[in-house]
């Protein structure tokens, strides 16, 4: 038995350090210098100069001057990172059924001269919880209760809406949608 323990013993050492410190090194040190910008989270740096926010996590907004982003699933508090999930309730549950009853008492309650049908994507959390983007139709449902709440001419914020929406990747993939932090701070930069 002890003459097996050494060339184990070895052999563990060597795969901890090739695994444990030298793969990762090199992995590290490729993402920070092909992807820095991913490789660092995403951040997005505001006007002042502070960090805000990442582009990849949705950031709770509630005043009537901003664009709201899809809820959040995510507990003990909303867009929370480390506890990204989805709210596993199915279309049939009660409490679903009553979070997006109360979802769309809250947009009416904002904006009661709306009466557009509105977006399924600012009613329903999305899968992880922390969704950063909502669809361009959900930004334009939010336009005139933005544009009443800032005194701006719903035309120059469909613009910013506009400037401010994403295309599929590569023009395949996914659907066009708008980040919501981004396009906030593009807004709170008008003013």
């Amino acid at each position: 038995m002890a003459k097996h323990f050494k060339p184990a013993f070895i052999l563990f050492v060597i795969l901890t350090v090739l695994t444990g410190v030298i793969y990762p090194a090199v992995v590290t040190g490729l993402a920070q210098l092909l992807f820095p910008n991913q490789a660092n989270g995403s951040l997005i740096t505001g006007s002042n100069g502070k960090t805000t926010g990442s582009s990849l996590i949705g950031q709770p907004f509630s005043n009537p001057g901003h664009f709201w982003g899809r809820p959040s699933a995510t507990g003990p508090f909303p867009y929370n990172a480390g506890a990204s999930s989805g709210s596993n309730l199915g279309p049939t549950n009660p409490a679903l059924v009553d979070a997006v009853k109360a979802r769309i008492e809250t947009l009416k309650a904002a904006d009661p001269d709306n009466k557009a049908p509105i977006p399924v994507d600012l009613i329903t959390a999305s899968g992880s919880g922390l969704d950063p983007h909502i669809s361009p139709a959900a930004a334009d449902y939010q336009i005139s209760r933005v544009a009443k709440a800032r005194k701006i001419a719903p035309a120059k914020l469909s613009e910013l809406v506009q400037a401010h929406t994403e295309a599929r990747q590569w023009g395949l993939f996914g659907e066009p949608r708008v980040n919501v932090l981004t396009l906030n701070l593009a807004l709170d930069a008008m003013h």
